[in-house]
């Protein structure tokens, strides 16, 4: 698997033990969680001083500690992150069919148009054509949020669809989607995965600081993999489909790892 990024590290922190322990952490306590995951303390304080310049992190002092929360906006994306991160959805069904959404936003605005596609591909949306996107059916209420938040609305129209179309849907989804590609991603993380959820199925008892790093890591590389994912129809997936077997493997990993990396976090943080 790919070196993480000490940004990256932090969310995966703030977002899979902070929030659940009201949200802010001390800088030393940090450093601490993070040296656990390789990343020395010089990294850490350059990355934590970027994401508060960016908005992402608000510094917070609580008596002699000083240390760092979540602001309300990142809040958010890891709230709405964590319905795509842990929900294992099922996938689609053809039969319901899509919803279409197609856009032209005026040059001058951009830096809204980029946010729009940012968006809808987080949602799951595949790109069709200039300005044209398609995702199953089911994300038609989130995208409608999506284009109000943005202020777009104007400028976006969306459509509720059934392909009538001389080619294969199948073909479709692959002209919208890197379906190779994502199952390619899949493949690796099973690699990784796998003999980390080995080794723990050989084991009746473990070390809680081992569980919060094999935890952490397995998070952070499956953390991208479900915003790729659009949860398209079982009869449009390539042959040998490897997504099953990744989210399987980690389900796993939360059953087993997460409570002993809840525990070691808890214990750091609750140290003087």
């Amino acid at each position: 698997m790919p070196v993480p990024r000490s940004k990256s590290l932090i969310l995966d922190i703030y977002g899979g033990f902070v929030r659940h322990l009201g949200g802010w952490i001390a800088i030393a306590h940090l450093i601490r969680l993070m040296g656990d995951l390789g990343v020395d303390e010089q990294a850490v304080r350059s990355s934590v001083s970027r994401m508060s310049r960016n908005g992402m992190l608000v510094r917070r002092e609580r008596g002699s500690q000083v240390g760092y929360e979540v602001s309300d906006a990142a809040a958010t994306i890891l709230d709405e992150g964590d319905l795509r991160i842990f929900a294992g959805g099922m996938p689609a069904r053809l039969e319901d069919g899509w919803v279409v959404a197609t856009f032209s936003v005026p040059e001058a605005d951009r830096d809204q148009r980029h946010q729009l596609r940012s968006r809808l591909a987080w949602l799951g949306f595949g790109n069709l054509g200039a300005g044209v996107w398609l995702a199953p059916r089911r994300a038609l209420s989130r995208i409608r949020e999506a284009v109000e938040e943005l202020g777009l609305s104007a400028y976006v129209d969306l459509f509720e669809a059934h392909y009538r179309g001389f080619d294969e849907v199948a073909r479709l989804a692959e002209r919208c989607w890197d379906l190779e590609g994502l199952n390619q991603r899949y493949a690796q993380f099973i690699q990784g995965a796998l003999p980390v959820v080995g080794r723990w199925r050989d084991q009746t008892s473990g070390d809680d600081r081992a569980a919060f790093v094999d935890y952490t890591t397995i998070l952070h590389h499956w953390r991208k993999l479900p915003y790729l994912d659009p949860g398209l129809p079982q009869e449009l997936l390539p042959a040998r489909w490897q997504g099953g077997t990744a989210a399987g493997l980690f389900s796993e990993v939360l059953e087993r790892l997460e409570k002993p990396a809840r525990r070691y976090v808890e214990g750091v943080v609750t140290r003087r």
